[in-house]
């Protein structure tokens, strides 16, 4: 039986009243056939294009925040729930890119044609509040219990690149295997460039999807690799590592994909920098390759500067991600400056330009005794 929110219920009353129908689409109810909890719950409503009177309906609820009227959204929050409440459209390619669409509203449009648009079969499925039935003309159901993802159409599926990406972090977070006719149209979109319509940003956030939400991202890393599709130089060793750190991530999500891309930048010449515009991230991953290069005795030292803010955490989590030996991530905080600036200011030094060196020599002491430690 399928279940959603009891406190739903008092809206779709209010909308059945109205002459409205609502049905759950997308994300939620694939969930529910993979048995995954979801707090976001997309609604599509049938026989009305009447967006102020929905508008109206819905602020009795809460806040309201409307996503442009040209593609019919009003967001909806809750208590813990964030509703998104959109009426049946169609969408046509106007330009290049993942926003290249028009959109045209139909009131009378039917749900088949209306889940057309959608890119796979697994988030076409809806369910009919007042009917409590599935609708599923693209067998979507049936895909999911075969693990497989299919596109419902493949005009409309390459109308937008950004799918290919999708597809592939689909396939990393549910385990899924691609379509052999859905591969070779995400192989043929990559030879035909058309992922370089896409910003940084947009391709930043569906690996970062990839990520933090598989059990094994191995599945995904590889699969950009047999698309060709170039973001990250793979090798079984980082496979492994990532694999690996998955077991003892931490809850947050920031230090999570910092060690999952350091690990995967790790032995790399690729510019970390088109990947993410955040300083801060990129930062902090140079910061663990730092380390790591010291750990494999590729330099001999580790700067002063990095170390004297830097999250030990974060470096023992990487480092046990590496498989560095437990008794050298126990000794880890011999690793962390004993002395800084202010300390030669007490011992009657005045700042000067000559802090830098001194402080880094002092370091460099202190991590060979700390390294003899470790042998």
């Amino acid at each position: 039986m399928f279940e959603y929110p009891n406190k739903l219920n008092i809206i779709f009353d209010k909308l059945k009243n109205n002459a409205i129908k609502p049905i759950i689409v997308g994300g939620f109810v694939r969930d529910y056939f993979l048995q995954r909890s979801s707090k976001d719950i997309d609604i599509e409503l049938y026989n009305t294009d009447n967006f102020e009177q929905i508008e109206e309906i819905l602020k009795e609820f809460g806040n309201t925040n409307i996503i442009g009227k040209s593609f019919g959204v009003i967001k909806l929050s809750l208590d813990d729930l964030e509703l998104d409440f959109s009426l049946p459209r169609i969408d046509n390619k106007v330009s290049t890119g993942h926003k290249g669409f028009r959109v045209d509203i139909f009131k009378d449009l039917d749900f088949k044609t209306a889940s057309k648009r959608r890119d796979f079969t697994i988030n076409a499925i809806g369910y009919d509040i007042f009917e409590d039935k599935f609708l599923d003309y693209y067998n979507g159901i049936d895909d999911i219990k075969n693990k497989k993802l299919r596109f419902i159409d493949k005009k409309t599926f390459k109308e937008d690149p950004l799918r290919v990406l999708r597809a592939v972090q689909f396939c990393s977070r549910f385990e899924f295997k691609l379509d052999d006719y859905l591969f070779s149209t995400c192989r043929e979109m990559v030879e035909q460039n058309l992922l370089t319509q896409l910003p940084n940003e947009r391709i930043f956030l569906e690996i970062k999807k990839l990520l933090l939400k598989s059990s094994k991202p191995s599945i995904g890393l590889k699969l950009l690799e047999n698309l060709n599709i170039k973001i990250f130089k793979i090798d079984n060793e980082k496979l492994l590592n990532i694999n690996n750190f998955v077991n003892f991530k931490t809850t947050n999500d920031s230090t999570n994909l910092t060690i999952m891309l350091a690990l995967l930048y790790k032995n790399t010449r690729y510019n970390l920098v088109q990947l993410t515009n955040s300083k801060n991230l990129a930062n902090n991953i140079n910061k663990l390759l730092h380390v790591e290069n010291y750990f494999s005795k590729k330099t001999k030292t580790i700067n002063y500067n990095i170390m004297k803010g830097f999250d030990l955490k974060l470096i023992t989590l990487f480092l046990k991600a590496l498989h560095v030996e437990d008794n050298i991530i126990k000794n880890l905080k011999s690793l962390i400056p004993n002395i800084n600036g202010k300390d030669l200011i007490k011992n009657g030094m005045k700042p000067s330009k000559e802090f830098k060196n001194i402080l880094q020599t002092l370091y460099d002491k202190q991590l060979t005794a700390s390294w003899n430690q470790f042998q």
